[in-house]
């Protein structure tokens, strides 16, 4: 059981880091895509009642990585896709949209990945203000569904 647990962590780090099977998927479009993504997510949103989940980061981040693998982890992907439209939003190496980031409030000097979550409209109902999630490789999955149960559509909460 010890070895089996050793494994799966072996290749847990080497899938996150990139190594395992070639090269990693890349979780964020590239930068110039945002505004456009982030236009059709408020869009889809809209049409379904949904909230639009902005996730802030890079490909060369693992602990974004890691929020994606959480964020897809069957004990999330249904609350995800139930009540959430994601955006991932390419920040470069914190020189590419900045605009997007200051709109939904996220302070990058913080560190990624960030989230915001704002309503149909555009509106923001929450941001991650003090790199809540920058250290997601230390952090469990259940940190993401208690996120993700928090902000669903539904849940009337103050913009923070």
């Amino acid at each position: 059981m010890r070895f089996a647990k050793y494994i799966f962590l072996t290749l847990l780090t080497m899938v996150v880091a990139g190594t395992a099977f070639g090269a990693p998927r890349d979780i964020y479009p590239d930068p110039s895509q945002a505004h456009a993504d982030l236009a059709a997510a408020l869009k889809q949103a809209a049409a379904t009642h949904k909230r639009v989940l902005l996730d802030f980061g890079g490909n060369w981040c693992p602990d974004c990585r890691v929020l994606d693998i959480y964020l897809h982890d069957p004990s999330n992907l249904p609350a995800l896709k139930a009540g959430f439209v994601l955006v991932h939003v390419n920040i470069g190496h914190m020189d590419q949209n900045l605009d997007i980031a200051e709109r939904y409030g996220i302070p990058l000097k913080k560190g990624v990945p960030a989230l915001a979550v704002a309503d149909a409209h555009g509106k923001l109902l929450y941001s991650q203000k003090g790199g809540e999630f920058e250290s997601m490789r230390t952090m469990q999955v259940s940190s993401v569904s208690a996120f993700l149960a928090q902000w669903k559509p539904g849940r009337t909460a103050a913009a923070r």
